[in-house]
């Protein structure tokens, strides 16, 4: 690639995180755009990165296509499916397609059955209609914790899904990044919490930490 890929994304969003680390097991340089989620009512929802993704969510991915043809991607799972395909070695699917099966599945129990329920937005409403929000996004990880160490004590490798990192990695860290912000005792899953320490000692996952972030924030300091 003659220009450098462009990620636009906010420090502390999961779906940023992911290709983060995807960018980083690929060994992918890339410039990172910061786009705050809460400063100036949601930078995501300015007029000119809402004509750039009218879903107005991050991360968005500019990098170019074929020479002379720069594009943008967005949806975290479309975007590392993208990398996949187009930047084959180091493999983050299986060969055998039973394997990539169930890596899939991993993918989805945190992509549709977690992260949705802890989006800011979502969030936003739960506290709107006095709801309480923190509560819903602790058993939301939970419960796809517990459906992910299962996967992980079935298939009984150094990662969620055999003897190398997958997709079902990518989306662990930070999945497992955002259980520990919304109180989930992370004890209770041995399996997932040994795959997680493995993979923080993997540079392009430790890199992609959102503590390492040029838009990071600096934790609020205790009384």
């Amino acid at each position: 690639m003659s220009v450098t890929p462009k990620l636009y994304g906010y420090w502390r969003s999961s779906c940023s995180y992911r290709v983060r680390i995807a960018l980083g097991l690929k060994g992918i340089a890339y410039e990172s755009i910061p786009v705050h989620l809460l400063n100036d009512g949601g930078q995501q929802r300015a007029e000119a990165f809402r004509a750039r993704n009218p879903m107005e969510q991050v991360p968005l991915l500019e990098i170019e296509h074929e020479p002379g043809l720069v594009v943008e991607l967005t949806q975290s799972v479309a975007i590392l499916e993208y990398l996949e395909e187009r930047f084959p070695a180091p493999a983050l699917l299986p060969t055998c397609s039973y394997l990539r099966a169930r890596v899939r599945k991993c993918v989805e129990i945190v992509n549709s059955g977690v992260q949705p329920l802890q989006n800011l937005s979502l969030m936003g409403e739960i506290k709107r209609l006095g709801g309480d929000a923190q509560a819903l996004a602790k058993a939301a990880n939970e419960r796809g914790l517990r459906a992910l160490e299962a996967e992980a004590e079935s298939a009984g490798g150094a990662f969620m899904i055999g003897d190398a990192p997958t997709l079902a990695d990518v989306l662990l860290v930070p999945q497992i990044y955002s259980a520990r912000r919304f109180g989930v005792d992370m004890t209770a899953f041995p399996t997932l919490s040994s795959i997680d320490a493995r993979l923080a000692q993997l540079p392009g996952v430790a890199a992609a930490h959102p503590d390492l972030q040029p838009d990071a924030e600096p934790a609020p300091a205790r009384s």
